[in-house]
């Protein structure tokens, strides 16, 4: 199986269901037939940018950033959670700070945790919101009005329940 293959059938299983552990993910890939070595697991998690983050339940799980491509993080499939639900979840779990000049926002997460909640951000649809650039701890957003990224910032704070 090629390494294109090999990480689109973890994505599908980390899509499908929670996933807690390397082990349980690679007893999962073996069951559809595909032996892979701890090494190999772990460098796939590392390419597909897959981070681990609490679950409703409290336990945590491997996610996939973004929704490109069928990703959907924390196994989310017909829960019906809104964007914006969605988005204060992650937001209180990932945003640590934000801070406005002009039209622009620095967010800072965890490491390897901006493309996660930018992804949330892009997706929550916000008029005020022009769009993101995600790194793996910073996010920058960019405000439509030309002095609105004070606004901008307060609000996700609010959203994320920090206080500016």
């Amino acid at each position: 199986m090629t390494k294109a293959a090999r990480q689109a059938k973890i994505t599908e299983l980390l899509t499908r269901q929670p996933v807690r552990s390397q082990p349980e993910l690679a007893k999962l890939l073996a069951e559809s037939g595909l032996e892979v070595t701890q090494a190999t697991l772990s460098r796939d998690l590392d390419e597909l940018g897959a981070l681990k983050l609490r679950a409703e339940d409290g336990s945590l799980v491997y996610a996939l950033p973004g929704e490109g491509g069928g990703r959907i993080p924390l196994a989310r499939v017909g829960t019906g959670e809104s964007p914006a639900a969605r988005l204060r979840r992650i937001a209180e779990e990932l945003l640590v700070a934000a801070e406005a000049s002009a039209n622009l926002v620095i967010v800072r997460t965890p490491p390897g945790a901006a493309q996660f909640l930018a992804s949330a951000i892009d997706h929550a649809d916000w008029e005020s919101i022009l769009g993101t650039v995600a790194g793996d701890d910073t996010i920058l957003v960019i405000s439509r009005d030309p002095a609105g990224g004070q606004a901008v910032a307060e609000s996700l704070l609010k959203v994320a329940d920090r206080r500016s």
